[in-house]
């Protein structure tokens, strides 16, 4: 880990402001990217409510949204934002199946109509930065515009969250295995 841990009562006003909020939301607590982020409290701020957003109110279904970040995660070999969103992913309904192939970096088996797009939709937003004709026309039929456009939140935020992950050499906790 790059950033050393913000202990709450050595955090600045402006820093403990955002962690009692991040701590007394839906999250429950500030890990992950959080303790990193806080080091510029407005940013943390700001991108915690749209986390919160697109975590907990999304237009998607936890299935597609947790697919979603699963999908991220994986591009961006994010190891903690895996760790983090595994379980959920499949809590929503996501066959272990898909992210065992997901995680082996394999197109996954047995994908439902709304997986696919999801799937081939972030695919091909994070290798060819941009979503060609057809697949988003199949994007909006299956998830409407509003899940289309919170498919792009979740692709966004949590492209940020792997990032810092990354960047902070965030690491998973002990005797927690590698995903890949």
């Amino acid at each position: 880990m790059r950033f050393s841990t913000l202990e709450p009562e050595r955090m600045s006003p402006a820093q403990k402001r955002v962690y009692d909020a991040i701590v007394s939301g839906p999250r429950g607590g500030a890990r992950g990217p959080f303790n990193v982020l806080l080091r510029s409290p407005e940013l943390a701020d700001r991108v915690q409510k749209v986390g919160e957003y697109l975590r907990f109110n999304s237009s998607l279904p936890p299935r597609l949204n947790e697919f979603a970040i699963l999908v991220n995660a994986r591009f961006w070999e994010s190891k903690y934002e895996w760790y983090a969103h595994r379980p959920l992913a499949v809590k929503g309904g996501l066959a272990e199946s898909i992210a065992d192939d997901l995680a082996r970096n394999r197109r996954p088996a047995g994908m439902k109509p709304d997986e696919e797009a999801v799937y081939e939709f972030c695919t091909m937003l994070h290798r060819q930065h941009f979503v060609e004709g057809a697949l988003f026309e199949r994007a909006v039929a299956v998830l409407g515009e509003q899940g289309v456009v919170d498919l792009i939140g979740v692709s966004g935020y949590y492209t940020l969250v792997s990032m810092v992950l990354n960047v902070a050499e965030v690491p998973l906790p002990d005797g927690v295995p590698s995903p890949w």
